[in-house]
């Protein structure tokens, strides 16, 4: 249960893609960013507004089964009768995936006014949106309306997906964010610094978040932690020894969804990295970005007195 200075904080408004990752015709695996976020803090009990945009298909069907048994709020989920449902295909070559986000899909094309009167009910706290829903002026458009009309604080991940982004598109993005997170891969990308040592990361991290005036910028290190930076104090988190690693896709998305409830419960930035690593741990030992294990969620409440 969320205590009563959470709730006063207002709920997050999570924007943008969910897909499946199909890897084959018969196996298909739900995610996108910004859906295993809003998992992941459901999960939290932090109650999430969803905004997307699914296909009147049978992926869409499942999307909406999978939200109604977590208990998510479905009132952001837009059908569409022209579009598909979101897929990424997954190719196996020497061991590696290799994926295709294919174009053209629902969330393309979220509607503003739709989004707009999923959102005036509520009372946000903050906005989230990742880089790749925003690739079709659609979506874009109706990110843009929500974040004005809304005027709450914005939460920008950084996902860099060739050739689905724009320069521009994401320095603006960066100059509206209050907190920004990415990897180090998109860090040297966003700052132009193609040969980014590991000894510079935290001065380009820290630079970037003074030029684009964030509150705090947030960048995983693979192997070594993650930092967050405000600009002029900078925190470094070594990671959690994890001994059997079963899958890495989505420990980002887990990572970014404790940044998030950390954020609406004021926690410290060193709380929120050491929390935020910590959780990503323990989703690298399981199948797949997100879980419906409620007793994986519970134990961290109550740690953490959520």
């Amino acid at each position: 249960m969320l205590n009563n200075s959470a709730v006063r904080r207002g709920r997050p408004i999570i924007f943008g893609e969910v897909l499946f990752d199909q890897f084959s015709e018969s196996r298909a695996v739900l995610g996108g960013a910004p859906f295993n976020v809003a998992w992941h803090l459901q999960g939290f009990g932090l109650e999430p507004l969803f905004i997307s945009r699914i296909g009147q298909d049978s992926l869409g069907k499942k999307v909406l089964e999978k939200m109604h048994s977590w208990g998510m709020d479905i009132g952001g989920i837009q059908l569409d009768s022209t579009y598909p449902t979101g897929t990424v295909r997954v190719e196996i070559e020497s061991d590696e995936p290799r994926y295709t986000i294919m174009p053209e899909q629902a969330y393309d094309y979220i509607d503003a006014s739709l989004a707009m009167q999923a959102a005036k009910p509520i009372q946000p706290f903050l906005l989230y949106a990742g880089t790749l829903a925003l690739r079709c002026s659609t979506s874009h458009q109706a990110w843009q309306q929500l974040a004005e009309e809304t005027g709450v604080p914005i939460f920008t991940d950084i996902n860099l997906r060739d050739p689905w982004w724009k320069p521009e598109t994401v320095e603006k993005l960066l100059k509206e964010a209050r907190w920004a997170k990415m990897n180090q891969q998109e860090l040297a990308v966003v700052t132009q610094k193609d040969n980014l040592l590991e000894k510079n990361i935290t001065e380009a991290a820290s630079k970037l978040c003074r030029d684009v005036n964030c509150s705090l910028v947030i960048v995983t290190q693979d192997s070594r932690g993650a930092l967050l930076t405000s600009g002029d104090e900078t925190w470094q988190g070594e990671p959690v020894p994890v001994e059997n690693i079963i899958d890495t896709v989505g420990a980002g998305d887990a990572f970014s969804a404790v940044n998030i409830a950390g954020i609406i419960l004021n926690w410290d930035p060193p709380v929120i990295l050491e929390r935020s690593l910590e959780f990503a741990s323990q989703i690298v030992k399981i199948r797949g970005a997100t879980t419906d294990n409620r007793s994986l969620y519970d134990q961290f409440i109550r740690r953490w007195k959520m």
